[in-house]
Parts: C-alpha cells; structure tokens; sequence
C-alpha cells in the first residue's frame, strides 16, 4: 500500500492512517467512532448539541483544529430545533450509530478500493490540474466518505493552498445560524435524507469522477484546443437542437450529458450558502459532493464528468424558494460499471463577462470550455476520423453515430454570472455539434430573451448550417457589438430582416 503513488496523493487529506501496510483510524477517534455506533444508551448522543460535542471530541483525537462555535450551534439548532421529535429520535437512535459503524469500516472499504483498482489508473486520489483521468468508487464508499464530511472529520490544513474546495459540512451548519432564508435548512434536509436512506439500505452502484483536459500542445493522442482558425473551418453540422421553455435539465428522459452550470471549484456554494443550479444538484444527487474532496479548481481547458450519481431527493423552488419535498427513487438503468447512467458535465463559465463575452478570446475560452465538457475522448481516434470525413465529404450527418449520447442544458453562465444567454446558447450548440453529439435538448427557464430561440434554430437546421457557418456568424455579430455597430440581440440580427416574427419557413420555401 505505501507504494501506491494514488494513496500517498490523496492520503493527507483523509482522517485515517497507514502503518505497516494497512489504513487505521487513530485509536482515540476508533473508540469514540465505537461508543458512538453503540447507540445513545451508551455514547449519550441524544440531541444535536451533544453531537457537536461528540464531534469536536473527535476532531481532537485526529489532532484536528476545534469546531466552529457557529456549527456547534447550527448542529444543535438543526437536530433540536428544526427536525420534529421523531425525525430527531430516529435520527440518534438508528441513523447516527450507523453512520459510526460505516466510518468504522471505512479503513477496509478503502483498502478494498485499492485493490480493486490494480493499476491505479481509477484509485482513489488528487486530480490535479492537467491530470486528465477517472476515480471510480463504490456507493458504499462514497458514503463513507460523505459521513466523514458530515462528521466534519477531514483534514482542512493544506486544501485551499491545493486549490480544492471546501469539504467538511462545518459551514453548511454554522451557515443554518445567520442565514434566515430557508433554503439553507433545506439544503440540510436533503442531506440529512441522503444519510437515512444510505443507512437503512446501502446502495451497491458505483459512481465515477473524471477530469477531462483539452491538452494546449500536441501529444501522442487525444484532442487539442482548438483555435480560432479550427472553429472557423470547422464542416461538422450542427446537431439537432430542441428548446422546451418548461422543465429540467436532471428530469431530462433521453440518454444525455445533463450540464452542470459550475463553479471552477467543484460544487460552488453547495456546502455554504450557495443555492442555485449547481448548488441544489449537489443537494440531490449527494454523491456528487464527494468530487469536492479530491477534484483541484478546473483550468480554462479543463471540466469535470460525473457518470452514476444517484438522486435521493425531490424538490422545488430555487434560490431562496428552495424546499426540499420529499424521498425520490432513482429508476435510471446501470451501466457494464455498475454505474447509474446518469452523466452530469460540470463546466465553469467566464463570471460577469461584459465586453469579454463578445470578444474572440472570450468566445473561444467559452466553447472550448463547453467542448472539453462534451467530448468523449474515449475514442479519440474514431473521433478524429468522423470529424475529417465530415470536413471533406459533402457534410453528410449520417457519418455520426445514432447511438451517440446527447446534451440536456440551459442557460449555463446567464444568471449570477451574468453571461449572454443568446450567445450562451450558440456556443453550446456549436461545442455539442463539434464533439458529435447527436442532440441539445435546451432548457430556456423562460428566458425572455430566448423567445425566439426555436424560430432560429430551426432556420438554420433547415439551410443545414455547419459548425464553422455558425461559429463565423457568431464571430462577426460580436465584432459589430464591441463596434457599437449593434444592439440587438444575436437571435433577432442574424435572421433576414424580411423574415416576420414567428415565420420560419418564409426562408426555406
């Protein structure tokens, strides 16, 4: 085990220890983990502020820095105050030593991991940036690992100089204390659910965690970052493109890459105050958390694949309206690796764009962005051969396979990032078409921007523009608004100007 070069990355910021070739938990956090799996006759953990105090004793036997004194009293006001007495007495009495006797087992689950993953190419471990590759781990393990954030368990010394994100669930909690929008205790109800279901029946999937990298200089294999002078050549016909004004991107029914509107640091504000698009995915798809705990903030050419992440919770609302709504059963088939086929893309757009968004750099940082994102580099060798057939052969789209996997996706970067959805939703378009996605299916959330979104799509499926067709047409319309030569939307100037509101086939007959 002290070989393992995916071990000794990831060990520091993991509470157990390795000694003599095995993994331990330090014997004072192993005794306090066993009075705690005993039940409250035994530990005396019968309310959320003793919890907090079981906690901090814990945090000590790791040689941890204290609690927060804000998440000491967001545990208490949580587990005391907010759950009714007997959510709260299950909770102690059934959840809470279980979750003990799981962490208890994490050291064997852990060195079962590593064994199962011989060549460490999907072990457990930092995912540095440019470090293209996939950690596959096992629900059980997941929960392990996510029982040990809620606990508040890992080491927090070194993470931000590693640029990794937050992990522990200290400042979910504290945040319960001073923020008065409900949202954050819901946030904590869908959590706390996760922990219910996981503890009364441990799932048995798999879940993986790849990081996906456009490499900025040729290698041996896989596919470059394009510039400029690709997208403008580029033959690939745009995919089909579908626009529903109502609906949701994790409701999605076909087989698609379901986008995740991303912080560069995974997650976002998903265990702070954060509750937007990212941020409620985390809180339902739990499992997604544990890429915080290993996956560095992504690069410009870098994004973040998740495939098997099953949803515990229902909900509604969003931002401060968010509630959760109760228990959701997870009905999406499993893949060869046992893997829910369930593909969620994180991908981080350009924050509070302006004039960036309409220059070349910044539309070329975006749908590369998108594009690494989308691609599957699996087969980047049958990948470079469809895309130089359909770049010399008559733009034939029967080249692309019918089995390929589509994009379910919105208004990624439009809301408090402040990008343009109308440019938003043509690069993703074009990135989708160039990776050889088959379809986008385009959640608008009613933008009012985007009314016309569908009348223009369709004009242009129909004069079966290509990839560099659109791209030069996104390009030029940019050039004319940093000139102030425009000020219309993208929608409305690239359409004839003969052409009536609504008419589509006016053009095509």
């Amino acid at each position: 085990m002290e070989a393992r070069g995916d071990l000794r990355s990831i060990l520091p910021y993991l509470p157990v220890v390795l000694r003599g070739g095995a993994l331990f938990w330090p014997p004072a956090a192993q005794e306090a983990l066993k009075a705690l799996a005993l039940g409250p006759d035994v530990s005396r953990v019968s309310s959320g502020d003793v919890l907090a105090d079981a906690l901090a004793d814990l945090r000590l036997a790791l040689n941890l820095d204290p609690l927060p004194r804000r998440a000491a009293e967001g545990f208490a006001l949580f587990f005391d105050d907010l759950l009714s007495r007997a959510q709260a007495r299950d909770w102690f009495d059934h959840v809470v030593p279980s979750l003990a006797r799981l962490l208890l087992r994490l050291p064997t689950l852990l060195e079962g991991h590593y064994r199962a993953a011989a060549d460490e190419a999907r072990g457990l471990r930092i995912l540095s940036s440019q470090d293209a590759g996939l950690v596959l781990l096992s629900q059980e393990l997941a929960a392990a690992l996510l029982a040990c954030a809620l606990f508040c368990l890992f080491p927090t010394a070194d993470r931000a100089e590693a640029r990794l994100p937050a992990i522990n669930f200290d400042s979910l909690f504290a945040a319960l204390c001073y923020n008065s929008r409900q949202s954050q205790e819901q946030k904590v109800r869908c959590l706390v659910h996760y922990f219910d279901r996981v503890t009364a029946s441990t799932p048995t999937g798999s879940v993986s965690f790849e990081r996906k990298v456009l490499p900025r200089r040729p290698e041996s294999d896989g596919i470059m970052y394009p510039d400029m002078d690709t997208w403008m050549k580029s033959g690939v016909p745009l995919c089909k493109f579908r626009v529903f004004s109502s609906g949701l991107i994790e409701d999605e029914e076909q087989e698609a890459l379901e986008v995740d509107f991303a912080n560069r640091y995974l997650g976002g504000g998903a265990l702070s105050r954060g509750c937007v698009q990212e941020e409620i995915r985390f809180m339902i798809n739990p499992e997604l958390i544990v890429g915080m705990l290993f996956m560095v903030s992504m690069e410009d050419n870098e994004a973040i694949e998740i495939v098997g992440a099953e949803r515990f919770s229902q909900y509604m609302g969003y931002g401060s309206s968010f509630r959760f709504t109760g228990d959701y059963l997870d009905s999406k088939p499993f893949d060869a690796m046992g893997r829910r086929k369930t593909r969620i893309v994180a991908i981080d757009a350009l924050d509070c764009p302006t004039r960036l968004q309409f220059e070349s750099s910044g539309l070329l940082r975006e749908v590369n962005k998108a594009f690494c994102g989308f691609l599957d580099q699996s087969n980047h060798q049958l990948y470079a051969k469809l895309v130089q057939d359909l770049n010399t052969k008559d733009n034939c789209p029967s080249v692309i396979p019918d089995e390929c996997i589509g994009v379910s996706t919105g208004n990624w970067g439009c809301g408090a990032f402040g990008g343009n959805p109308e440019i938003k939703s043509m690069i993703q378009w074009i990135a989708a078409s160039q990776a050889l996605r088959s379809f986008i299916n385009y959640y608008t959330f009613e933008s009012e921007s985007l009314k016309r979104l569908e009348e223009v799509t369709q004009w242009i499926l129909r004069h079966r523009w290509t990839v560099g067709e659109l791209w030069d047409m996104l390009v030029e319309y940019s050039s004319q608004r940093l000139r102030g030569d425009t000020n219309e939307g993208f929608l409305t100037w690239l359409l004839p100007k003969d052409i009536p509101n609504g008419d589509v086939d006016y053009m095509c007959e």
